[in-house]
């Protein structure tokens, strides 16, 4: 008779494999990944932390090394274009948003600008900035789960597991967000960067997007734009990636208009991680400084 493998000897058998090697093209990714396969994966996100990766650019030694993976997770949404570009081994590819493709959004009058040394480029046709909204992440960690136990069935409990825990913190995550935001009804909100559109969908917050940096001043003319603009769009707040610079911050004031940061976190964070980033952009809206 044939012998049955026992539960426990499956797990022994896993861990003797060692953990997978999962490689991603994002933090977010990085971090649903790490919190729901635990021991047994080994994340590698090889971008430097002081570039976007929605315009990073692999080495052709990097892209060797995502050929070698057990595992790719893709943000899906138009993001990280030289996926397309690559030979990438089609079996060991997950698009963790590819469940929600019918719902994402499409970008029109797309401007050209750049970020400092990244060059310019376009945003694309398709808004990527997908875990932005915490319903649409958890349906990305849903789907890093179920590639983690096509790869490694025995350990299915523990990534079940992992990923429960992911799915409470980002409930909790989206009950806080609305409460804050629900702040702002009734008063618009400006955006510096036109990388918020699932935030704004999902909170039904009346806004309107820019294209400013936080570290560029603007010259007098797009001031003057920005002037006709609060006439017709009376806002008290301009959200921003990251902390403006001083004299940006003052212009802001003398029109009455505060500056609320929002990290996107598509990159590692200084400090912290994915969820601590998140929760001190909630503080920072519900008025508690962080």
């Amino acid at each position: 008779s044939e012998e049955t493998t026992s539960p426990a000897k499956q797990v022994a058998t896993s861990a003797a494999k060692g953990p997978l090697s999962v490689y991603v093209v994002n933090y977010p990714l990085q971090y649903f990944s790490e919190r729901i396969g635990g021991e047994h994966v080994r994340v590698t996100f090889p971008a430097s932390a002081n570039v976007d990766p929605a315009f990073w650019e692999p080495s052709v030694d990097q892209i060797v090394t995502y050929q070698q993976a057990d595992l790719i997770l893709l943000n899906g949404a138009s993001y990280a274009k030289w996926v397309r570009r690559a030979s990438l081994p089609e079996s060991r590819l997950a698009d963790t948003s590819a469940g929600f493709a019918d719902r994402y959004i499409s970008l029109e009058d797309q401007a050209t600008h750049s970020h400092g040394a990244g060059g310019e480029h376009q945003h694309g046709d398709v808004a990527f900035t997908t875990w932005l909204d915490p319903q649409q992440a958890i349906e990305q960690a849903a789907a890093i789960r179920d590639a983690l136990v096509r790869q490694r069935p025995d350990a299915e409990a523990a990534f079940r597991q992992g990923f429960a825990s992911v799915q409470k913190d980002l409930w909790e995550l989206d009950k806080q967000f609305a409460a804050a935001f629900a702040r702002y009804e009734g008063r618009p909100l400006l955006f510096s960067h036109p990388v918020y559109q699932y935030l704004i969908r999902r909170y039904a917050i009346e806004g309107y997007e820019l294209h400013w940096e936080p570290d560029s001043m603007p010259n007098p003319e797009e001031w003057r734009a920005f002037d006709e603009l609060l006439k017709e769009f009376p806002a008290g707040s301009m959200v921003w990636e990251a902390m403006p610079r001083p004299e940006i911050i003052a212009a802001l004031d003398q029109r009455g208009v505060e500056a609320l940061v929002f990290e996107t976190v598509a990159n590692r964070p200084r400090d912290g991680d994915y969820l601590r980033v998140m929760r001190d952009n909630l503080a920072r809206l519900s008025g508690q400084r962080r």
